[in-house]
């Protein structure tokens, strides 16, 4: 089983391929595409990496599926005696997402490079 668990708009997912996650307001708009490099931990079948604190070369690309606002919240203040009252409305705005792809690059060797002899 494959799966990750990565960082986005301020919290942490534990995320599969194929998986839909709600998440806060992410600032795309639907059907766009996007990745995100802030993979913590990468788990593949019997290989796990652990970033410190990202999986290097570790990527996760996602689908926006929807944007929209949360179930609205009244906030209510009061004090007794003195009539004081306050109400309040929220709305949270949320992004659904589907995983579409974990991936890991290969780390490649750097290449080995002469120094060039400077003439006089």
């Amino acid at each position: 089983m494959k799966y990750a668990v990565i960082a986005i708009s301020g919290s942490q997912y534990q995320v599969e391929e194929g998986q839909t996650i709600t998440v806060d307001n992410h600032g795309l708009e639907d059907k766009k595409t996007a990745s995100t490099d802030q993979v913590l931990l990468l788990v593949d079948d019997d290989k796990t990496k652990i970033g410190q604190p990202l999986v290097k070369n570790a990527t996760v690309k996602y689908q926006v599926i929807k944007n929209y606002k949360g179930k609205k919240l009244r906030i209510f203040k009061y004090k007794a005696k003195s009539r004081y009252r306050r109400t309040m409305g929220f709305r949270h705005q949320l992004t659904d997402i589907k995983i579409t792809k974990i991936s890991i690059k290969k780390a490649t060797k750097p290449k080995k490079t002469t120094p060039i002899k400077a003439s006089k």
